[in-house]
């Protein structure tokens, strides 16, 4: 199987709550809009609000949790405090080496903001070097 791209779908309960959550609280630029939703620019992914909802008979919650790169977490701590956003669990640098932050949005998604620190593995280039 190919991929050949790949985003998250949310089916909010409020669309307008939570369309305006991650536009104006966590700040994401709009990729595009069309008529019921909006599609958000998230790093090299994307993040769809349906403004469709969510059907009775679906489950409830979600079971995972959105994962998002920041440069620095105690500054997009800030920032999301002055924005009114409840922060979780305030920056902890982690035993596996990542400063973690948590916020949920308004349907309780989860959200981990997160920072890789200098010298950590995921900023290191794992390829071979080059011989000239």
């Amino acid at each position: 199987m190919e991929i050949l791209s790949s985003r998250t779908l949310l089916r909010p309960a409020n669309y307008e709550l939570t369309l305006g959550f991650y536009r104006d609280a966590l700040g994401l630029a709009i990729a595009r809009e069309y008529p019921g939703g909006t599609v958000f620019f998230a790093g090299p992914t994307l993040i769809e609000v349906a403004g469709h909802g969510r059907e009775p008979d679906a489950p409830a919650g979600f079971a995972g949790a959105l994962w998002l790169q920041v440069r620095d977490v105690n500054n997009a701590a800030a920032q999301l405090a002055l924005r009114g956003v409840r922060i979780d669990r305030g920056p902890v640098q982690e035993s596996w080496g990542l400063i973690e932050m948590w916020v949920r949005d308004p349907d309780d998604v989860p959200i981990v903001l997160v920072e890789v620190p200098d010298g950590h593995p995921l900023r290191r280039d794992a390829r071979p070097p080059k011989f000239k």
